[in-house]
């Protein structure tokens, strides 16, 4: 029943996020990363008050006081037919804005457009199996290393998890200002250092730690879809479902992946090897930088 219950639960998610990205765009104003980060950061914001929930009620009050948390998703149903209604009647007004006024794409070749595609599933795989080390896990990471109590432990997962929805936050306006490209190199790349010291550190410090690692590796989600938006103009939902699809599926394997090799060896062992992972953020150094390629279109139309 509880597989049965977490599938629905997937069922429901693959149903919601990529129609809701392609609205968050819609609703936007022109500022794509910003809509794109007020998304997630709700869903971030609910996995961080997870565990702190988890600590303060379902802890002392028993596995049942789990189904007062549906009063919670009975009011996203109402809101949701809210916006449902108001996407369908701004779809049409939006179609006739694009085609009395045009809107400028970047062109690049469908092989470069495949190739970053691959790139940017390389960069999420990396950040996805580490979030997975440190969402399912952490709490054994800590209670293992550390010997806290079980509160204690879920305390620290909530502030790393707080860290992620504020990073979300933040990534996608700064990709709006500076470049989306540089965020996602700067979100993947530059967290490697943090990671590599991560296993080797003591509590303050793998506390601390972790909210640096939160902080910079969640900025990247959102940048790295409204990049993959732009590289394939005019299918927003499909390249939202592709990349969310993506991402909560290799979360899923990494973490079960990584709880056989926790079994086969040791929980941190586990962290010693997640600690490479965000050197693939190299690969964001072959990305074309997508501002540049739209200014030289909009000359080539000019000219």
């Amino acid at each position: 029943m509880i597989l049965l219950a977490g599938a629905l639960v997937g069922m429901g998610s693959s149903v919601f996020h990529p129609e809701s990205s392609r609205i968050a765009r819609m609703a936007s104003g022109g500022q794509h990363g910003l809509a794109q980060s007020l998304f997630q950061v709700g869903g971030n914001a609910g996995s961080a008050l997870g565990p702190l929930l988890a600590a303060f009620i379902v802890l002392p009050r028993g596995q049942s006081s789990i189904a007062w948390f549906s009063i919670a998703a009975l009011v996203s149903i109402v809101l949701l037919a809210k916006i449902g209604g108001w996407a369908k009647e701004h779809r049409a007004k939006k179609t006739g804005f694009r085609a009395s006024h045009g809107e400028q794409h970047v062109l690049l070749p469908a092989r470069r457009i495949a190739f970053s595609i691959a790139i940017l599933m390389a960069l999420l795989f990396s950040k996805y199996v580490y979030l997975a080390s440190l969402t399912s896990y952490y709490t054994f990471y800590l209670i293992s290393k550390f010997h806290v109590s079980v509160r204690s432990a879920q305390i620290h997962l909530f502030v790393f998890l707080g860290a992620v929805a504020v990073g979300t936050i933040i990534g996608g306006p700064v990709g709006d200002r500076i470049g989306r490209k540089y965020v996602i190199w700067c979100s993947i790349l530059g967290v490697l250092p943090f990671t590599l010291l991560l296993p080797y550190a003591n509590l303050f410090w793998t506390g601390t730690l972790s909210v640096v690692i939160g902080l910079i590796l969640a900025s990247a989600f959102s940048t790295i879809v409204v990049y993959a938006q732009e590289l394939v103009p005019g299918r927003v939902g499909m390249i939202s479902g592709l990349f969310y699809g993506f991402a909560f599926g290799m979360a899923g394997l990494g973490a079960a992946l990584l709880g056989e090799l926790a079994d086969m060896t040791d929980i941190r062992f586990v962290y010693f090897v997640c600690s490479f992972l965000p050197a693939v953020g190299l690969l964001a150094g072959f990305l074309p930088t997508l501002e540049r390629s739209k200014l030289q279109t909009v000359e080539e139309v000019t000219v």
